[in-house]
């Protein structure tokens, strides 16, 4: 195991000696490809973690934008931009509040790459507050290309999690749309 293990297996002792409320987490990106998660999981030690079934959701307000550089990835990632309007889907959790460090360590956070954001999000008949994660402001970049290898893994994270076949269809376009209002020359 690595040093993050490490850090987030003290962080779940440390929760569990008090009595923590479960998190709403809204997952839209690479989470959500169940084969690559489960990979993750085995690969840094959390075995013993089952991510819940969820919900279907939409996160309103926000939308992709791909502002993330990652060497692993072998291009520009997802985050959030604030949209009004705009919605992306993806799938509601509920994460008891022990295990949230281990989605933490899955999503970034715990090695600087990313903040946990509030979104509201629609999904089973009503409107709540969710947390999710997006890119750190100062790790912002739109140099070079949106990775490929990121899109289909979304592509198949959303297949997976049955999200809408428009919103996959929208996915399958996000290299072309990768920089909101690029600027004019």
């Amino acid at each position: 195991m690595d040093s993050h293990h490490d850090m987030v297996m003290r962080r779940r002792a440390e929760l569990s000696a008090q009595p923590v409320p479960p998190r709403r987490y809204f997952a839209y990106s690479t989470l959500l490809d169940r084969t690559a998660f489960e990979e993750w999981r085995a690969q840094h030690g959390y075995g013993f973690f089952q991510l819940p079934e969820g919900l279907v959701a939409e996160a309103l307000d926000v939308d992709l934008v791909f502002d993330f550089p990652s060497r692993w990835w072998g291009g520009r990632v997802a985050g959030l931009i604030d949209r009004p309007g705009s919605t992306i889907f993806g799938r509601l959790f509920e994460v008891p509040g022990v295990d949230w460090p281990i989605v933490q360590h899955k999503e970034g956070f715990i090695t600087g790459m990313c903040i946990e954001r509030d979104v509201r999000v629609r999904a089973g008949g009503e409107v709540v507050e969710a947390t999710t994660f997006s890119t750190k402001p100062e790790r912002a970049s739109f140099d070079g290309p949106v990775s490929p290898r990121f899109v289909e893994a979304l592509v198949r994270g959303a297949r997976a999690a049955a999200l809408p076949e428009s919103y996959i269809e929208r996915l399958l376009r996000a290299p072309e749309r990768a920089i909101p209002n690029p600027p004019t020359r």
